[in-house]
């Protein structure tokens, strides 16, 4: 099933809405207990990711479920924006702090705001593609799970925190603050992945969760 789609800014207009919809989606699913408060949680995340994010910033957020074969349901929840190419939205996305740091990416969920935030101002991939972003060593390049998917004339391609974690070195102490911050997130522990499509005129969060009764 897919639920209604709900719209979503930046000054948090439409969290009302989108809870609601969270409710809808959990009796429609019969989901109980733990499984509900799991889903609660993740809508809350995907929705704090999006305040500040940029000045009127209005995203699509909505929910789907597919029932697999093993009797399990395979939740996703949505967040969809398009991209643009305004150039003072450039400059906002791509500010740094005074310490020459770029703090937005700091945590699991500033990572994934920082993928989804910075492609949402650009039409073209091979703009947020530069060195800016996707150093040979960067987080961003650890979490991209391919080349590319052929839509047409146009690729699509996807960040994915299964990936980006699958690609830390397994000696903890080598990338000690990344697993440190996998550790004390809250959408690393409850989703079973969270990827970020860029598509050719949109940006969008997906965040996955198999649920079994």
């Amino acid at each position: 099933m897919k639920s209604d789609v709900i719209s979503i800014h930046s000054d948090l207009r439409g969290t009302e809405e989108a809870m609601k919809a969270a409710e809808g989606f959990i009796r429609y699913n019969s989901f109980k207990r733990k499984n509900a408060m799991h889903v609660r949680l993740l809508t809350e995340e995907l929705i704090s990711m999006v305040h500040g994010i940029m000045d009127n910033f209005k995203g699509d957020l909505w929910f789907e479920s597919d029932r697999n074969k093993d009797g399990s349901t395979l939740c996703r929840i949505c967040l969809s924006a398009k991209r643009s190419a305004d150039p003072k939205q450039e400059e906002q996305l791509l500010s740094v702090s005074t310490s020459g740091k770029n703090e937005s990416a700091k945590g699991v969920l500033g990572k994934i705001r920082e993928v989804f935030r910075v492609s949402a101002q650009y039409s073209d991939e091979g703009v947020f593609l530069s060195d800016y972003q996707t150093g040979p060593a960067s987080w961003y390049s650890m979490g991209v799970m391919n080349n590319g998917v052929p839509t047409g004339y146009d690729m699509e391609r996807c960040w994915s925190l299964r990936s980006y974690r699958k690609n830390l070195p397994e000696d903890h102490s080598a990338a000690a603050e990344e697993w440190d911050e996998l550790e004390k997130s809250i959408i690393a522990k409850l989703a079973d992945d969270v990827k970020v499509w860029l598509r050719n005129n949109s940006t969008e969060v997906v965040v996955e969760k198999k649920i079994t009764e």
